[in-house]
């Protein structure tokens, strides 16, 4: 993944994006509300980045680097905005430990520093996103 160094003002613009792509989740689920597929609300919320003018890019390959090769092994990132914050979305009623542990394997294997975990089948959005940083 071709993302800016980890400085200070990649982390201030990391930051300052993940606010806006809350905005822009929290816009989806208030016209869509909870209960649908995961693929509906990031269909939804990739069209709202782009109402917005937010660039973005969808359903990015994860390669797995193993012992100095790079082997595609299927991994897909969900939303990765302006090669700065990943965006795993969910649609489910119990948020469990592992979607963490994924982020974080994510955000280690993309080089991104900034990730936010976000689950859709909430009643309010906001307690549905969870922050998680590298490092």
């Amino acid at each position: 993944m071709d993302n800016q160094k980890q400085t200070a003002a990649g982390k201030e613009r990391a930051n300052a994006l993940s606010f806006e792509v809350i905005g822009a989740a929290i816009e989806v689920h208030r016209h869509l509300g909870p209960g649908l597929m995961e693929s509906a609300y990031e269909v939804c919320l990739c069209h709202e980045l782009e109402q917005c003018r937010i660039p973005f890019r969808s359903q990015l390959a994860l390669p797995v680097v193993y012992k100095g090769v790079s082997l595609d092994c299927a991994y897909r990132m969900d939303v990765v905005v302006d090669d700065l914050v990943l965006l795993e979305l969910k649609s489910v009623e119990w948020m469990k430990a592992v979607f963490e542990a994924q982020i974080i394997t994510y955000l280690k294997l993309s080089g991104l520093w900034l990730g936010l975990l976000m689950n859709f089948n909430v009643p309010v959005m906001r307690d549905g996103i969870k922050r998680v940083v590298q490092g």
